[in-house]
């Protein structure tokens, strides 16, 4: 049985009752905030980390590069967070968005730039090594020349896009646009639920062998956290839908010539969501099988001790007949009590009704096929 999925707690988020609307307020355990700019054109790339006292700097910046990608790893340090979003003429409310890290995705549209909420999703190892799956809140903001984004903590599915920005021959072709990097992000960010997804195919036909050849109640708490799972998951991801159909419509920051692409990633969002729509479904239908397989299991022992108990009765009958002893000179006495080989005969006789009553059984199916029906049972169970 594969180790066995802890997703992670969701934490209270701070009091914000009271405080007044674009108040920034870092989530509970944030991770301190380091940054990473990626800036290029067709012929140079320049990457580095910037720190935190040096955001001055990005304008000149952004003025010699076609796209800068800034990445903000960590929400602990609000200080840096509000500079960068005076910087960047960000909406204070989407700021205060991106610190609310149980927001639903979303996309909305301001005067200087496009903001897009979306779930990244994982799986980790915890530190008692058992892997986790580990739902985390992206955050990105798309202005005139650049892209900015916002994660809880190091880690994410986006590598495939730096090693895309890297490399010169025909890898930044199209990621020189802006609005292009933002559907790249969003792409990958999609992508990266079909290993996740991937992985809980493989947990449920293990535990769906498990369940038909080893039942327990082991493997009903495994179901019921691998369906909880799957319905977590479906939450994040069904508002996407709404995300890239109304990236679709934006006629000022997405060129129309993406259009397709947001589509094609529309119809992923979709195709993911099918898929843990019958993931949930299996996972539900494991409950079934589990009562089946304990129920087939549990005739087939009551049936072998009515088997036994039906062979033993004729025999007891025959015990009990010739136990009464009459043993006097009566003609209506048993004549095989004074027989010499009357207890071999009996002895006979028992063996050849047991004998004659198993294989009464097995013309009926009862004994020695039992397994294979019960077999041919399950397997019913869990085919589609």
């Amino acid at each position: 049985m594969p180790a066995k999925i802890k997703r992670r707690r969701q934490r209270p988020m701070k009091e914000r009752l009271g405080t007044a609307p674009g108040t920034l307020i870092a989530p509970l355990n944030a991770q301190p905030s380091t940054i990473t700019v990626m800036a290029y054109d067709t012929e140079a790339l320049h990457e580095e980390p910037l720190a935190l006292d040096a955001l001055d700097t990005l304008p000149d910046v952004l003025k010699h590069y076609d796209v800068t990608w800034i990445n903000v790893n960590g929400l602990a340090t609000v200080s840096v967070l509000e500079e960068l979003g005076q910087i960047l003429k960000l909406h204070p409310l989407a700021m205060e968005d991106v610190l609310n890290v149980h927001h639903r995705p979303k996309t909305e549209i301001f005067e200087n730039n496009v903001f897009v909420t979306t779930r990244m999703v994982r799986f980790v190892d915890d530190h008692q090594g058992e892997r986790r799956m580990d739902v985390e809140q992206i955050s990105l903001f798309l202005g005139k020349k650049f892209v900015l984004t916002f994660q809880e903590r190091e880690g994410d599915c986006l590598e495939a896009v730096r090693d895309r920005i890297r490399k010169k021959s025909g890898g930044r072709q199209k990621l020189k646009h802006a609005d292009y990097l933002l559907y790249a992000l969003i792409d990958a960010v999609v992508d990266g639920y079909y290993p996740v997804l991937e992985r809980f195919g493989d947990m449920i036909e293990a535990l769906e062998d498990s369940v038909i050849r080893t039942p327990s109640e082991s493997c009903i708490e495994e179901a019921h956290e691998i369906k909880r799972s799957l319905q977590h998951l479906r939450h994040s991801l069904w508002p996407m839908r709404e995300v890239a159909n109304a990236l679709i419509d934006d006629d000022i920051f997405i060129q129309k010539q993406w259009e397709p692409y947001l589509r094609d990633c529309s119809d992923h969002v979709i195709q993911i969501l099918d898929m843990l729509e019958t993931y949930r479904e299996r996972a539900s239908s494991l409950i079934e099988i589990y009562i089946s397989t304990v129920s087939f299991k549990m005739n087939e022992v009551i049936q072998v001790l009515t088997i036994i108990s039906t062979i033993f009765i004729p025999l007891s009958f025959l015990c009990g007949l010739y136990g009464m002893n009459f043993n006097t000179d009566s003609p209506y006495n048993m004549p095989e009590l004074s027989w010499r080989y009357g207890y071999f005969s009996l002895l006979t006789a028992m063996g050849v009704v047991a004998t004659l009553l198993m294989y009464y059984f097995y013309r009926k199916g009862w004994v020695f096929q039992r397994r294979q029906k019960i077999d041919k049972q399950a397997n019913k169970q869990t085919k589609p």
